[in-house]
């Protein structure tokens, strides 16, 4: 039972030196998730009051199985972007269908991050490098901002309460990050546009009360349309939020288990859609706060949850007047560090290509869409894994005068070939993709070394071989064979020559030619030089 719920433990051993923090942590991100909800629904092509019912249940579940103490959980603006764009194609913003759809992804984004959690198929977020989120993240930070743009320019008056909120906002930020300047700017907002009569649009009427379950079956045709839109924010969703909860766990020495997490937010997102959710995740913001201010456990994420509940149960008549415009603005505020132009030039000055990832990424996030931009990201990153891959790393090595140390000679001008004998060390384990590689990499170096009589091949670096790989050195043994050239292994570990010896190359190459370091290797092969 404990191991899908976690903070049960928690709650039994429960360290009341952790309580002021804890209270501390969950009354303030409560009290930011209630702007930020309303305003991320509106990205998301919600009612406001929806932002609230994916604040409530979603961070409940998540308190009881998730295994970060500081992760909050709910509305944030880059799923919200993408639940625009995958239900919007399939029905107009606001209706009941559109509404309905949404519901129904979350549903579905649940379902498919629990079934990876319960398959521990947490590392297929690998696929997403940090190039492509950053690309990706950029470009879709670009399209949040322009889309609340709009709510901005249906006056002057609006752009003017829009700019104000702006302003506020960034000067909260300034001088307290902790203080819920969010809520502040809202509650001065409204309070202004209901005494001075403004005229701007508001939310209007906000239904009170909490959510009730229920759950509309879906037609599998609707299903089917919304599958690209539930790979994309199953795992967008979840590589944001694992990636804020391994950075706050390092903090404090706790340990993030990424299965468990999908479990969590998968089980958390289907909950929510129970409750009229639309997909949630673990926020960055939020959970910087709760962090910041003293969250130990999850009972900040309970105390967060309550805040919201109290909230639907006796505030929301509060926030009829609240301008849209001011909601716009806590948007464009949040989502301006997004646009995190520091990566590209960090990997200008470190990695070329994955600086073009980003860049090319970020293009066809802004050109092609939200859903296909991740899709372009995401098969750039096999194929240069797969590049990476086909053509590892191989040095040719020399001997440093004096010594029985080998190294590249690139990086070593002083290392000295033995005559005879051209030395090449493996920086990778061989398989059917890199196999050719090889072998082509041999032969070009026998094209320089015309003397050479032995070829050494360093195997130390090699953890595994398959069978192509098996079959590729035996070609390999027979072709120096036939040029009358001797094959020679140094470092082969354990598994690879149990492979070795089962496939019967280890007696082809023959004992008496391996050795585990390279200077008995070469002193082998000059023995046989002479003989």
């Amino acid at each position: 039972m404990t191991s899908f719920f976690p903070a049960l433990k928690a709650f039994k051993g429960y360290d009341r030196r952790f309580l002021s923090g804890d209270v501390n942590a969950g009354i303030t991100v409560g009290v930011m998730l209630i702007p930020q909800g309303m305003a991320y629904a509106m990205i998301a092509g919600m009612p406001p009051i929806y932002g609230l019912y994916a604040s409530l249940v979603p961070l409940l579940v998540y308190a009881f199985m998730g295994t970060s103490a500081q992760l909050a959980v709910g509305p944030v603006a880059m799923v919200s972007l993408l639940v625009a764009t995958g239900v919007g194609a399939l029905a107009d913003q606001g209706t009941e269908a559109y509404i309905t759809l949404a519901i129904l992804l979350a549903f579905l984004v649940g379902v498919f991050q629990l079934a990876l959690g319960l398959a521990r198929f947490g590392f297929l977020t690998a696929f997403l490098s940090h190039p492509v989120l950053s690309g990706f993240t950029s470009a879709a930070a670009l399209m949040i901002g322009y889309s609340q743009v709009g709510h901005l320019q249906v006056s002057t008056t609006a752009a003017l309460v829009g700019a104000a909120g702006i302003v506020l906002l960034v000067a909260f930020r300034m001088v307290k990050r902790r203080l819920p300047g969010a809520l502040i700017v809202v509650a001065l907002g409204t309070a202004a546009t209901w005494y001075f009569g403004l005229e701007v649009p508001i939310v209007g009427t906000v239904p009170a009360g909490l959510p009730m379950p229920s759950f509309t079956v879906p037609a599998m045709d609707q299903v089917t349309a919304l599958l690209p839109t539930v790979l994309a924010i199953g795992l967008v969703g979840f590589m944001e939020s694992i990636a804020v909860a391994k950075s706050l766990a390092a903090k404090h020495g706790d340990r993030i288990e990424s299965s468990q997490e999908l479990v969590a937010l998968g089980a958390s997102n289907i909950a929510g859609a129970l409750f009229q959710s639309f997909p949630v995740t673990g926020g960055f913001s939020r959970s910087a706060v709760n962090d910041q201010s003293g969250a130990r456990t999850s009972l900040a994420s309970l105390i967060s949850a309550g805040v919201v509940g109290l909230t639907l149960l006796f505030l929301t008549p509060l926030f009829t007047h609240l301008p849209k415009a001011l909601l716009a603005s806590i948007v464009l505020v949040a989502v301006y560090p997004l646009v995190n132009w520091r990566d590209a030039l960090h990997l200008w000055k470190t990695s070329k290509p994955d600086l073009a990832l980003l860049v090319v990424t970020f293009v066809a996030t802004l050109a092609l869409g939200i859903e296909e931009g991740i899709l372009v990201g995401v098969v750039l990153s096999i194929l240069m894994v797969v590049q990476q891959a086909s053509r590892p790393h191989v040095a040719r090595l020399g001997c440093l005068p004096g010594t029985t140390t080998y190294k590249n000679l690139q990086r070593w001008p002083s290392a000295v070939e033995p005559d005879g004998i051209a030395i090449l060390r493996v920086d990778a384990s061989l398989f059917f993709a890199n196999v050719d590689f090889l072998w082509d990499t041999v032969m070009e170096l026998l094209d320089k070394r015309t003397d050479a009589r032995v070829v050494l091949i360093d195997m130390y670096p090699v953890n595994r071989m398959d069978a192509s790989a098996v079959h590729g050195l035996e070609t390999l043994l027979e072709e120096l064979g036939d040029r009358g050239i001797a094959l020679f292994l140094s470092g082969v570990k354990g598994p690879v020559a149990d492979i070795m010896d089962r496939s019967g190359l280890l007696e082809r190459v023959g004992r008496d030619r391996m050795a585990l370091e390279i200077h008995d290797a070469v002193e082998a092969a000059q023995r046989y030089l002479s003989g």
